[in-house]
């Protein structure tokens, strides 16, 4: 059990840090119970049940993609972030797809700014209608608004002039 907890550890170092430690000292820290060729055998077989995929598409890496798609500007990146963050707190939220979830925060973020909610561009690149995404965002909308005040990090962040104070704009439900 020990080894496969050292390898998997070894499998998020190479995968999260920039400099993830060597294996040697993987070795070390076991007291050398197990050795290096041990350690990187075991790190090929989880590798292999798992089929290498050891991400899930997260809804930020979709929101990076539509804003990029959608030509977005400082302000509509900044709400777009803070809709998403706040969303992480939503268990009623648990049943929408990443894909769905960073649209919507996209289409409020559009929407807030004075923008067209949503382009043919994103449309192409998001794979969705802006009628698909309009429930979404109104589940979101509703949600930020019925959220308990004491999970409060997400806005006292965003509240902040280092991210353009976007906590403190009125977010309306009105499409």
């Amino acid at each position: 059990l020990q080894l496969i907890g050292v390898t998997c550890l070894l499998i998020a170092f190479k995968y999260e840090e920039i400099y993830p430690p060597q294996v040697r000292d993987l070795v070390y820290i076991c007291d050398r119970a197990y050795s290096r060729t041990e350690i990187v055998k075991m790190e090929e077989i989880i590798l292999n049940a798992l089929n290498y995929q050891i991400t899930i598409p997260s809804a930020h890496a979709f929101l990076v993609r539509y804003l990029k798609a959608g030509h977005a500007n400082k302000k509509i990146v900044q709400i777009s972030c803070y809709i998403l963050d706040g969303t992480l707190q939503s268990y009623n939220l648990l049943h929408y797809l990443p894909s769905q979830i960073a649209a919507a925060a996209v289409l409020i973020a559009r929407r807030t700014d004075g923008r067209n909610s949503w382009s043919p561009t994103l449309s192409k690149y998001a794979d969705y209608s802006e009628e698909e995404i309009i429930p979404v965002a109104k589940a979101i909308l509703i949600e930020k608004s019925s959220s308990s005040r004491k999970l409060n990090a997400v806005n006292k962040k965003y509240s902040s002039s280092r991210y353009g104070a976007v906590a403190k704009i009125e977010y309306k439900c009105d499409f």
